[in-house]
């Protein structure tokens, strides 16, 4: 029994696990959301909000600590420069996860793991009318492609014969085979 257990082993090796979970966090500082299955997104939520929290205080040690797992410099200079600073005056809670319902393929259950106050959604909530009032440019037709050249026939490897070539004088001969 797993008695006092804490968290999800996800199939995977503890190593594989931090690896996950790193690259994971790495990309949702990039772009703020990441969709990935339901168990995967419970599990990152509170790292996540760790290392935003982290991102709040910003001192020295906090900077390393968020380095163990968001391995870029620059990231890590995104989170306590533009993410950290937006959660100034929210105790905690920087996430929401957005259930999606089952995956086509295999039934998972997917998820959307998302920063509450995303940059990108108040930008996109702001510049709707600018983008209404602002000419639309045409954009350069494409130039057609050109045809596809035929591929070369592929050699035969079977025990059949080969094509028959014609002689000078019509008859047909069947071309011998190579050993090997």
């Amino acid at each position: 029994m797993r008695h006092a257990v804490r968290g999800r082993r996800l199939g995977r090796t503890s190593s594989h696990r931090e690896a996950l979970f790193r690259n994971q966090l790495q990309s949702l500082v990039v772009s703020e959301r990441i969709v990935t299955t339901l168990p995967k997104a419970k599990e990152l939520r509170p790292i996540a909000e760790k290392v935003i929290t982290r991102g709040k205080h910003g001192s020295l040690h906090d900077r390393r600590w968020v380095l163990r797992w968001v391995l870029n410099r620059d990231l890590v200079k995104k989170v306590f420069d533009d993410i950290a600073p937006r959660f100034a005056d929210r105790p905690g809670g920087y996430l929401r996860i957005v259930k999606l319902g089952p995956r086509q393929g295999d039934g998972a259950e997917m998820a959307v793991l998302e920063l509450v106050e995303r940059e990108s959604v108040a930008a996109a909530s702001a510049e709707p009318a600018k983008e209404a009032k602002a000419p639309k440019k045409d954009k350069p037709k494409k130039e057609a492609k050109e045809p596809k050249k035929a591929a070369a026939p592929k050699k035969d490897k079977g025990g059949a014969p080969r094509e028959h070539k014609t002689k000078e004088g019509g008859q047909k001969t069947r071309t011998p085979r190579k050993a090997g």
